[in-house]
């Protein structure tokens, strides 16, 4: 039976619109967990993380203050408010001292840009609750009705798109001693009323309002994701948002969820995996090793170092992760000069050896135990030797790669080829040149194919 024109003419019509829309994806992580993820975030592969809120008032300890101040009853901390704090003296009262006097958008992002990240997440919203914008279900416990009077989500947000870097925020779904919340901790989280009035309301706020790139979620281990309507609004940021076609999103989005569903993997805090994990994940990891937001009594033997940074950069790298490197800024609004040093050291070795790292894939092979440890990445048909230490000799041997005639070896930042032979099994046998230097102590070997 012949179909009729203006029947073709509907089909047609109706197959190109369904094209146009794309996927819409259904509120089960069946559905949201098949979303391919956004190709820039596989690209990036390091960005900066940014605590910052009342907890940098203080500076005592961890972010996790008011908690191990009232809660775990810390020896320390309880002391610390002793002898420095009048009786009565609360954690709100802290507020007003977050001046963030100091703070200027556009120089947090030069330094970030420096650093050789190309995308910044920024705590909206930590387990104290107060946001840093003007959200309008958080009272006057925000960071335009008190403190610094600014909106630091909205400054923020601006100046480092003017660097072209992707912006991302942070945003705590619990909220430690929120009444409401509390209220439905208490009923077993039968009721939603926390979710209803306060941790929904806000984060389709945050993404109408400063369009973020990428979504960190956190607070979530207390209750599962049926409580928090987790899928429902993913599956609205997937299909209907203004962010619906880049957005990036993690996986702490309800009890059982990390590790296993969402965007990308955070799993736990530092999280380092001992083989190439099969879905793409994400370390974060602070320069201060003790806390995500600054300290005052923080010490230099627990900041990590150059080199180490650098390490565990590449490690992450060659085995498939993006790395998060977190530094808490000062309650006036300053990247203290330590931390500072730290990402124009990363920015500067980025220079010279970023292409073993942005864009790049895991190889076949992540590691080889050669005379120094050795990290593979690779790019097409390149492959990228990243020795994590000098080896202080000439001659240097990778086991691993396979080569031909047409190989060709350098050491980037050096334009000249270099001599190699090959070995009588597999790999290479190479001609070292004096090594510059490099605060760093990491080198890139690029074999071209």
């Amino acid at each position: 039976m012949q179909v009729p024109r203006c029947q073709i003419s509907l089909l047609f019509c109706l197959l190109s619109c369904a094209s146009s829309f794309g996927t819409r994806y259904t509120p089960d992580w069946t559905s949201l967990d098949s979303r391919p993820l956004p190709e820039w975030y596989d690209e990036v592969k390091f960005g900066i993380f940014v605590h910052w809120g009342v907890f940098s008032v203080p500076a005592f300890g961890s972010e996790w203050f008011w908690w191990y101040w009232k809660v775990a009853l810390k020896p320390e901390y309880i002391l610390f408010m002793v002898k420095n704090y009048p009786p009565g003296f609360s954690y709100t009262d802290f507020a007003p001292d977050f001046h963030a006097q100091f703070f200027d958008p556009d120089e947090w992002a030069d330094i970030f840009e420096a650093s050789g990240a190309k995308y910044v997440v920024l705590t909206s919203k930590h387990h104290e609750g107060f946001t840093n914008w003007g959200s309008q279900t958080s009272w006057n416990w925000n960071s335009v009705d008190n403190g610094p009077h600014r909106d630091l989500v909205g400054d923020l947000g601006a100046a480092i798109r003017k660097r072209s870097l992707h912006y991302g925020l942070y945003h705590s779904l619990y909220e430690w001693f929120n009444p409401i919340y509390l209220s439905d901790k208490q009923s077993g989280f039968k009721t939603q009323e926390f979710v209803e009035k306060k941790a929904m309301p806000e984060l389709y706020d945050l993404v109408n309002r400063y369009k973020p790139d990428l979504i960190w979620s956190d607070g979530d281990w207390e209750a599962p994701d049926t409580y928090w309507n987790s899928t429902g609004f993913l599956a609205w940021l997937y299909n209907d948002s203004p962010v619906k076609d880049v957005v990036v999103t993690n996986d702490r989005w309800g009890l059982g969820c990390y590790c296993k569903h969402g965007g990308y993997y955070n799993c736990a805090d530092k999280f380092t995996p001992g083989q190439l994990p099969n879905h793409k994940w994400e370390k974060c990891q602070s320069v201060d090793t003790i806390s995500w937001g600054y300290r005052r009594n923080m010490k230099l033997s627990e900041l990590m170092d150059l080199p180490s940074i650098i390490k565990d950069m590449v490690y992450v790298v060659a085995l498939g992760g993006n790395y998060l490197l977190n530094v808490g800024p000062t309650a006036d609004g300053m990247i203290a000069p330590v931390f500072e040093e730290r990402l124009r050291g990363i920015g500067a070795w980025l220079k010279v050896n970023g292409e073993a790292i942005y864009s790049t894939k895991p190889w076949r092979v992540q590691a080889e135990n050669a005379t120094v440890p050795v990290w593979y990445t690779s790019k097409s048909s390149t492959v990228y030797a990243i020795l994590t230490s000098n080896p202080m000799q000439n001659s240097f041997k990778l086991l691993t790669p396979k080569t031909s005639h047409n190989t060709v070896v350098t050491l980037l930042g050096n334009p000249e080829p270099l001599k190699w032979a090959p070995l009588q099994t597999s790999g290479l046998i190479v001609l070292l040149p004096d090594l510059p230097f490099s605060p760093a102590e990491a080198w890139t070997l690029k074999l071209d194919a």
